[in-house]
């Protein structure tokens, strides 16, 4: 009858799965976006990291963790982890047709537009740097500038050994905790900082929950370049695509 409210289709659930807590980055970036869309996460913190995985093992866990999150109803899939994006995310695609997958990389695009210097650093993990997509972008938009790789392991164990933190709101730490994080950070991002670099590309989902130690050691020498907010876009996109929200 007219004059009737017209119901609508519930919005679809987006699932986010990741190596641990790092996602949550990606995940909190979407709900600030779209807080009307129903989320999972799955942290696969018992096998974290991925990182220093064979490619096979990061593989199978990826198709475990979106088995999961199908199972919880998802329409989307948000693979919320750059070393799994880098060694699942094709597959994934071909074994689940119908599934929208979204990835991430890392953000040396924009780091290569906007350096100044002609140097930009990157700090991800082995398989990261070891992926067809990290050297695909690498090639084709960072042939006029020098890229400098930094594999920061140790930056996944800090904030997963800090995710109850993490996640209750009580981060970042002060006082000794603050300054034993800041020293590690440091250790990693002067180097780069001496070799002229004035990008940092975060590659990892778990080093933004560091940003503060990061910018700290910058001191405005470099600009932090974090890719959450642009794979929130792209979720954002997929379901406008699929006429899946307004």
């Amino acid at each position: 009858m007219s004059g009737e409210p017209v119901s609508r289709p519930a919005l679809p659930k987006v699932g986010f799965f990741d190596s641990g807590i790092g996602g949550l980055c990606i995940l909190r970036a979407f709900q600030a976006l779209r807080p009307d869309v129903p989320t999972e996460y799955i942290a696969d913190s018992a096998n974290c990291p991925y990182g220093n995985k064979p490619a096979d093992e990061i593989l199978r866990l990826s198709d475990e963790n979106t088995r999961r999150l199908l199972d919880m109803g998802c329409r989307v899939v948000v693979v919320a982890c750059n070393t799994a994006t880098a060694a699942a995310i094709d597959t994934l695609r071909r074994r689940y047709p119908h599934v929208p997958f979204v990835g991430i990389e890392p953000a040396i695009k924009p780091a290569a537009l906007r350096s100044k210097t002609g140097v930009v650093g990157v700090l991800a993990t082995e398989g990261t740097f070891n992926g067809r997509l990290y050297k695909e972008t690498k090639a084709k938009f960072a042939k006029d500038v020098t890229v400098i790789a930094v594999v920061a392991d140790e930056f996944v164990t800090t904030v997963e050994k800090s995710a109850a933190a993490i996640v209750r709101g009580d981060w970042p730490p002060t006082g000794a905790a603050g300054q034993a994080v800041e020293r590690m950070v440091r250790r990693r991002i002067e180097p780069l900082l001496n070799a002229g670099a004035d990008r940092l590309v975060l590659g990892c989902t778990h080093f933004p929950h560091l940003r503060p130690f990061i910018e700290k050691v910058c001191d405005g020498r470099a600009e932090v370049i974090d890719p959450a907010a642009a794979v929130a876009r792209q979720i954002q996109r997929v379901l406008l695509q699929r006429d899946w929200a307004d």
